[in-house]
């Protein structure tokens, strides 16, 4: 019998029921490593006041964290692809518990930086590994498989805050730190026994077959098209970051106060969750890239609303239709590297974007603080996003026009 016709063993197909519970566990995961990501966004006005720093300086930490998000993205990404993605979620989940540790026990502001690089480390796993493995266990629904566990990161960003909003008054954001890391570390290293089975190499076979064509019919090379999609993912997070991180901020600004501010955060993250959802079902229909830019757009349209309106209610409306806008971006860049790139590959080519997202992320949120700090407002910074937007824009319609471009070349040639 061909190797290739033989029948594949059920608990390692793709497809199948296994993948489908693969598929729930993983989403919780994601959603519980979540916090590592959200945690300091909620408390970073007490943090500035506790230690008497500036508003820069205070998004520091935040800023460590997105740098120790994408080295663990890359290091946990490459280890996966070798090793499966048990033994780097174990470990990510002890790392990210002794961040949390140092952090709530930090005497000053560069100790409380500094763990935050633990901190980013330690979740990342949960994002762009976490993907990645997931990625090959679907191949009908492989952009909607890949937009439920990225949600994990949108539906942590809308409890967390929540959560985090309620534990601080009552027991300080010290101990909230602490207890935090070693909740999620309790619950993660026994969840991610249940990712030991490694796909079929029948699947990764015709995956790599796929991918292949369809490279060749875009006519880029591999390093071309990482540096493309690297530097749109730093624009579009630069444009992102501007809300996600500094909205809770921006609340207690206007007078608003931090609760408004959490609400509005896990408003955005909540609703984020449907677009991401729905990103999976339009990227499974017309590609990775269409959807991405579609997201692109809508993203810039939103940020654009937030520099004319400034009342309570009207920033509770805006906030929303930024998560609804902008949910799906960030796993488009994964669904378009599982689309063209090598499937052995994944977990590192993935943790390359999503650390070219996680870069504009840090950049963005830090240099909109030194953009407050210099004029006193974020007006400003809102206007610094929607230009970084417009250079993501540019890129990813680049690659929309040349995959166009190409298809109707191969039609025509075809038809003589």
């Amino acid at each position: 019998m061909n190797p290739s016709s033989a029948p594949i063993d059920p608990r390692h197909a793709p497809d199948g029921a296994y993948a489908t519970a693969r598929l729930v566990v993983s989403l919780v995961i994601a959603t519980l490593l979540a916090a590592g990501m959200w945690s300091i966004v909620v408390i970073m006005p007490k943090v500035q006041a506790d230690f008497g720093v500036g508003r820069a300086a205070a998004s520091m930490p935040y800023t460590l964290s997105m740098v120790g998000f994408a080295v663990g993205a890359m290091v946990l990404g490459r280890w996966a692809d070798r090793i499966g993605i048990v033994l780097p979620l174990a470990a990510s989940a002890v790392v990210l518990a002794l961040g949390f540790l140092v952090g709530g026990l930090a005497p000053g502001i560069e100790t409380f930086a500094a763990a935050h690089l633990l901190i980013g480390f330690g979740s990342a796993v949960g994002f762009g590994p976490l993907i990645a493995d997931i990625s090959h266990w679907f191949v009908k629904r492989l952009g909607l498989a890949v937009v439920v566990v990225a949600s994990g990161n949108y539906v942590g960003g809308a409890i967390w805050p929540l959560v985090i909003n309620q534990t601080v008054p009552a027991f300080g954001w010290r101990h909230t730190y602490i207890g935090l890391g070693l909740f999620v570390a309790a619950l993660v290293v026994p969840l991610s026994l249940a990712l030991g089975r490694r796909p079929a190499e029948h699947t990764y076979a015709a995956a790599a077959k796929a991918t292949a064509a369809a490279q060749e019919n875009l006519g880029l090379s591999v390093r071309s098209l990482m540096t493309l999609l690297s530097i749109a993912g730093v624009a579009c997070c630069v444009a992102m970051s501007m809300p996600q991180v500094h909205i809770v901020a921006y609340c207690s600004d206007l007078g608003y106060g931090v609760a408004r501010g959490a609400e509005m955060l896990s408003l955005m993250l909540f609703l984020g969750i449907f677009s991401r959802v729905a990103s999976g079902y339009v990227s499974d229909r017309i590609g990775g890239a269409k959807t991405l830019l579609i997201g692109s757009v809508m993203q810039g349209v939103a940020l654009l609303l937030y520099l004319f309106f400034d009342g309570l209610t009207s920033l509770y409306v805006v906030s929303g239709i930024f998560g609804l806008f902008q949910g799906g971006i960030v796993p488009m860049y994964a669904v378009i590297c599982r689309e063209l790139l090598p499937p052995r590959e994944a977990g590192a080519r993935i943790g390359v974007l999503v650390t070219a997202t996680i870069v504009g992320m840090a950049f963005g949120g830090y240099f909109s603080g030194l953009i407050f700090d210099w004029t006193g407002s974020y007006g400003m910074a809102f206007l610094n996003g929607v230009l970084w937007n417009a250079v993501n824009v540019s890129i990813v319609g680049w690659l929309v026009w040349k995959q166009a471009q190409r298809g109707r070349q191969g039609r025509v040639a075809a038809a003589e």
